[in-house]
């Protein structure tokens, strides 16, 4: 596997989706990138169940420059991410400049609250099928949806699509093979 040496954010709040965050973490280092979590705030965000994951730097301290890829995981927590404008803002500003716009599950609505759905063929959750249409998105009931830079998925049965999709988008960036 090669390195791309791409710098990739995931974002976290309370009551994240355990999966959605540790996963793709582990693939993005298992590929030889970097990762940052992003949070509303530095500090401590548990999952649902109660599981911790620390935000090394707070979303408005983070610059879009800084990354190649956004990874928004799914649970409960893209409803209270949706609401903290420096994370919206982030967001689009990393979609604006080219980098990699990733969601999973209820992930999409921050792509939503983003202002990133309208014409684009998406993903989500199928409780948020409604939500993406209403914001003129698309819906597609597919693992793995990637529409130019932004890439969704439905639910943690889809991780590995979802994973594979990133780290291979951004292997196409820069020329560098991701995975044998």
């Amino acid at each position: 596997m090669s390195k791309t040496n791409s710098r990739v954010a995931i974002l976290v709040e309370n009551n994240y989706q355990e999966m959605e965050v540790w996963y793709p973490i582990y693939r993005v280092i298992e590929a030889g990138m970097r990762i940052t979590v992003i949070g509303p705030e530095k500090g401590r965000y548990v999952s649902k169940l109660g599981y911790p994951v620390q935000a090394e730097l707070a979303a408005s301290d983070a610059r879009a420059e800084d990354y190649d890829a956004i990874i928004v995981p799914g649970g409960f927590a893209p409803d209270l991410m949706r609401l903290c404008k420096p994370m919206l803002e982030l967001v689009g500003a990393c979609h604006r400049r080219g980098a990699v716009v990733a969601a999973i599950c209820h992930g999409t609505w921050v792509l939503i609250s983003a202002g990133l759905a309208e014409g684009r063929r998406l993903t989500g959750a199928p409780s948020i099928a409604d939500d993406i249409r209403n914001a003129g998105g698309h819906y597609v009931d597919q693992e793995m949806v990637r529409d130019g830079t932004l890439i969704t998925s439905r639910k943690p049965d889809d991780i590995p699509a979802f994973s594979a999709a990133v780290i291979d988008a951004l292997a196409e960036k820069f020329g560098a093979a991701a995975r044998p």
